[in-house]
């Protein structure tokens, strides 16, 4: 294959429409048969088209530029202007000289950019007792039309429609943002719904995260009691004239078919309160009331920011069962978070009813206690004519299980699909090894960050909470960026991270927040939480090498730092203020759901490791004054730590597992002392027969810190344990997501407490991060993010002889393949044009290869090894008396 480059992307999408950024940037692959290819230089031409996609004038051309940039690449030429349609194009050479034919031809197009480029007004139901009000307006095109272009938005929920069709796959729009603040708009390329003549603009407006359900309280109208819709349609005639219609005067509003919709409690719709037809051409809307123009600021308005939130994919029933107490339940085989299309015959008024679970009690009935006040309910009122097929409009449930309360006839699971729902990014990570309950692991973990990656990074989709919890997120991101493609994701709610910040630098456990009424949250946030701040900035410039997202956060990293600093003591110990601690850990005393670690301990190794993460930041942003000082400071946190929690002869005054971890991974411990904390968290699993007893803060730390001070064998230990409590005693349990709890389900089969028991909890499912780092043996390299250069290196144990993994990066697949069969090791590797790794080769001195780096291409090795060098994993202690059984 001769030099070429293939998936041009700008601002990460492909072909976007509606983009409000200056200079966006360009991203291209490079493909190349020759080894070691690495781009030299590039060249783009950036073109002006019209909206109809006719190529126009050469708008900028960058000329020939010696880079080996082929990410971030930031546009460079004149002003882009609203509601204008780009393309571009991309020719490199390579380091030996080949010039790269133009790529194929790419576009983007601007949105309105400003919002005084907003012409039309929000406008309201007349009637705030409606739940779901319907909106619409004739008009009428009379000459030939070029392009047209739909902008909008809601407060609440929207379903968009011309002429009766949808204008879009995306739901949930326009997705939950820090509402009092900011509000997102959508792009849409409307021109094949109109027809000359007679059209019809119509909207849906349902609850969602403003006016639904929302929070611990379960209060309602959390940021409005309004539903308001806000749209802009831009019709460009093929004689260049143009015209503006949109929301204000002129539109109606009715009631239809949605009778009530909640996220937490579902939907009731009545077929027969439907408006035959009412968003087309020719509806007699003269019953219906004026809409209402309301003095909502457009100010507040702001393009979308990542990928919609669409049908990704579907699953069928597994199985019918009818419970001891003679419910009929469908089984889906999988938690999932989305809802159920199913197709019913019945007569007029007649219903379908359905419950969603995630599981089944011990003896197999339907269970619904773990949800607590939310009622995943869906209702339907069959018109009685021919076969009527039904999805929700504005509600999601979280289950594996649903319960037919009422229906038709008999259930043909044929009749029922499960529908997947999440944001749609691009899954990104491939894993697979030799073990097959490790294999379920994994699979656990990426269904979670499915069901819980719906547009916000929730905790739980099933209960009445769903929030975003920036602990959670905070210990994720690194696995979330292996599974998908998180990069626009995080960028959004970093953005909302960014609005919701408070003034003296502190930031809200959830984000998007709320009304702090609704919230009885520390005002700290808690070490752990609020320091997603820094650390997913950080973690995101790492997996994607974007320097604008680090840029742009830089100032609420320093901001949050900052803040610590002034509540800590002598601006070094944080012992002040509420934390949640090592949440949810097993060694928590009885009652309290916080761990045994000392929250001051906690919250000054988490503040020494943001301080640290700011230095690196302020580093690579050239701000070497700020390097300085906070490299500073973490060596003064250090100094204080060591004083406060460190006898002289490096014993730590807590001996619980996570703060052994805590001072490890986050270089707390002088290294004359490093090796008796290392042996004191040896002797601690020991002692807990290889049992972790972490919580949210020490479980995503305690492989990793295992693999760090050379007890891979021991981290292994822990990931291959299979009794409570273990990342596997899930799976063996029949988990198909990560569990809020270690024994959401304990060994007789009874369930944890119901208080806070979710079966889809990503936090644990950290430890994806370490698979395929290390199992895997794909590894970031810290002094250059997005893998532009980067390091394979496996691990093993003789359990497991096999592991697949690959990535795509920004730059292409990374591939890392090895198997071990007897005492012959064989590793194919893959690594991708304008990229170089360093190959470290398991089990150096006994036959493996001498490291190297290398460049694009794919290579395999083989080598015998001496088999007594592969790792045994630990022995358990001897059982103490009492222990014995009879």
């Amino acid at each position: 294959m001769k030099l070429q480059t293939s998936d041009l992307k700008c601002e990460y999408r492909t072909n976007p429409l509606g983009l409000d950024c200056e200079k966006p940037r360009f991203f291209w692959k490079i493909q190349s048969e020759t080894p070691g290819c690495y781009q030299q230089s590039y060249r783009i031409r950036v073109y002006s088209d019209d909206l109809s996609g006719s190529s126009g004038e050469l708008l900028w051309d960058s000329e020939e530029v010696e880079s080996d940039d082929s990410i971030h690449v930031p546009y460079g030429g004149p002003a882009l202007t609203p509601r204008s349609r780009y393309s571009w194009e991309v020719q490199i050479k390579d380091r030996d000289g080949n010039t790269s034919p133009w790529s194929g031809r790419s576009w983007w197009e601007t949105g309105l950019m400003e919002t005084g480029n907003w012409e039309t007004r929000w406008i309201s139901s007349p009637d705030k007792s409606i739940d779901s009000p319907c909106l619409r307006k004739d008009f009428h095109i009379r000459k030939e039309l070029a392009s047209a272009r739909l902008y909008v938005s809601s407060r609440g929920l929207y379903r968009m429609m011309v002429n009766g069709e949808q204008v879009s796959e995306d739901l949930f729009t326009p997705g939950w943002t820090e509402y009092r603040s900011r509000i997102q708009y959508q792009s849409y390329d409307v021109g094949a719904l109109l027809v000359k003549g007679e059209n019809t603009l119509a909207s849906m407006l349902g609850n969602g995260w403003f006016r639904g359900s929302l929070g611990f309280a379960g209060n309602g109208a959390v940021y409005g009691d309004t539903l308001e819709l806000i749209c802009q349609l831009h019709l460009r005639y093929s004689d260049g004239t143009e015209e503006v219609l949109g929301t204000g005067d002129g539109w109606t509003c009715g009631e239809g078919g949605v009778r009530y919709s909640d996220l937490y409690h579902g939907e009731i719709y009545d077929s027969l309160m439907e408006a035959e037809g009412w968003s087309r051409p020719g509806f007699d809307d003269s019953s219906w009331s004026p809409a209402v123009v309301t003095d909502t600021p457009c100010t507040i308005l702001t393009a979308q920011e990542s990928e919609g939130v669409r049908r990704i994919e579907e699953l069928p029933v597994l199985e019918v069962l009818t419970s001891p107490q003679g419910e009929t339940i469908l089984d889906f085989g999988q938690n999932l978070v989305g809802w159920v299309r199913f197709s019913a015959t019945g007569n007029r008024g007649e219903k379908v009813r359905l419950s969603h679970a995630e599981i089944l009690d011990s003896e197999g009935n339907f269970y619904t206690g773990n949800l607590r006040s939310a009622r995943q309910l869906i209702e339907y009122t069959l018109g009685g004519e021919d076969t009527e097929i039904y999805e929700p409009c504005f509600s999601f449930q979280g289950f594996r299980y649903v319960r037919i309360d009422e229906y038709p006839g008999s259930v043909d699971p044929e009749n029922f699909k499960a529908v997947v729902l999440h944001t749609d990014m691009e899954e990104t990570g491939e894993f697979s090894c030799s073990h097959p309950l490790v294999n379920q692991l994994q699979h656990n973990i990426l269904w979670g960050q499915k069901g819980n990656f719906l547009d916000v990074p929730t905790d739980c989709p099933q209960r009445d909470e769903r929030l975003g919890w920036t602990g959670d997120a905070q210990v994720f991101a690194g696995t979330a960026c292996y599974n998908m493609n998180t990069a626009l994701f995080f960028t959004k709610w970093l953005n909302d991270l960014k609005t919701s910040q408070r003034p003296n630098g502190s930031v809200p456990a959830v984000v998007p927040t709320m009304p702090e009424t609704d919230m009885m949250m520390p005002e700290d946030s808690g070490a752990g939480w609020g320091d997603a701040a820094v650390i997913v900035p950080w973690s995101i410039y790492q997996a994607y090498g974007d320097r604008r997202l680090l840029e742009d956060q830089y100032p609420v990293m320093k901001g949050y730092v900052d803040y610590i600093r002034s509540r800590a003591e002598d601006g070094l110990l944080w012992n002040s203020g509420e934390h949640f601690g090592d949440w949810l850990a097993l060694d928590a005393k009885p009652g309290s759901y916080k761990g045994a670690t000392p929250d001051d301990l906690v919250a000054t190794a988490y503040y020494a490791h943001s301080a640290a993460v700011l230095s690196k930041a302020a580093s690579v942003l050239g701000k070497s004054d700020d390097a300085s000082e906070y490299s500073e400071l973490n060596s003064r946190i250090k100094k204080a730590f060591q004083d406060e929690y460190l006898t002289p002869r490096g014993r730590i005054s807590s001996e619980t597992q996570t703060a052994h971890i805590m001072a490890l991974i986050f270089d707390l411990v002088p290294g004359e002392h490093r090796s008796r904390i290392t042996e004191s968290l040896i002797s601690n699993l020991y002692e807990n027969k290889w049992h972790l007893s972490t919580g949210f803060l020490g479980t995503p730390l305690l492989c990793p810190v295992l693999s760090m001070v050379g007890r891979e064998d021991a981290a292994f230990r822990l990931l291959l344990q299979e009794e409570y409590p273990s990342w596997l005693y899930q799976v063996k349990k029949g988990a198909t997501t990560i569990w809020e709890h270690w024994d959401g389900i304990k060994p007789d089969g009874s369930m944890w407490s119901d208080d806070m028991n979710s079966f889809n909890h990503y936090a644990y499912g950290a430890i994806g991060e370490w698979i395929y780092r290390n199992l895997g043996g794909i590894r970031q390299n810290e002094e250059n993010p997005g893998y532009k250069h980067f390091t394979l290196n496996p691990s093993t144990v003789r359990e497991i002889t096999s592991a697949s993994a690959a990535l795509n990066t920004l730059y292409g697949e990374i591939r890392s393949e090895w198997s071990l069969e007897g005492d012959n090791f064989s590793w194919t590797v893959v690594i991708p044009p304008n990229t170089t790794a360093d190959l470290v080769f398991p089990w150096p001195g006994s036959g493996a290869p001498e490291n190297r780096t290398l460049g694009s291409g794919s290579y395999r090795f083989s080598y015998s090894i001496d088999g007594s060098m592969i790792p045994e994993l630990p022995s358990n202690p001897p059982l103490k008396p009492w222990e014995h059984e009879d």
